[in-house]
Formats: structure tokens, C-alpha cells, sequence
């Protein structure tokens, strides 16, 4: 998803039987920005969407962004650039 702008698509897969996850965006310094995903997710492929909003729907400014991505005890962090 880099860059990206104005909209990014994150993919990811669930294993079979499914189970507790979430997909969060943080700014480079670490503070939340945006819940995609959170609670139960079921078995198979997953398309998240980001607009490049904040919680309370405010376009966030260029620049660099992670998202984390837990499940159980996986945990993956990626990297991503908003450029307008």
C-alpha cells in the first residue's frame, strides 16, 4: 500500500477456525490513529479499507503511518506513507 493516496487496501488472512484480531493504524509516534478491525474474525482472506481519517473522521496529514496487525499471539507491523 505505498504510497498511497487518498485510500489504501491492507489484505490479510485469517487461519482456519478464526478468532480475536485487530488491525490498528498508529503515527510515527505511536499514538493510535485509526481502528479498522476489532473482535471476532472468521476463517479465509480479508480486504481492510483506510481513507486516511482518524477516529473522528478528520483527514490526517501526509506522512508515515504502521499498522499492526495482532492475532492471538501473531503480531505484524508494516509500514506505510500517505503522500498528497
Amino acid at each position: 500500500p505505498n504510497p498511497f493516496n487518498p485510500l489504501t487496501q491492507i489484505l490479510y488472512s485469517v487461519p482456519a477456525g478464526g478468532g480475536q484480531m485487530s488491525l490498528r493504524i498508529y503515527d510515527a509516534r505511536g499514538q493510535l490513529v485509526k481502528t479498522l478491525v476489532s473482535g471476532h474474525a472468521v476463517a479465509g482472506d480479508h480486504t481492510a479499507r483506510w481513507n486516511g481519517q482518524d477516529e473522528r473522521g478528520r483527514t490526517v496529514a501526509s506522512g508515515s503511518y504502521f499498522y499492526r496487525l495482532k492475532a492471538g499471539t501473531f503480531v505484524q507491523t508494516n509500514k506505510m506513507v500517505l503522500a498528497k
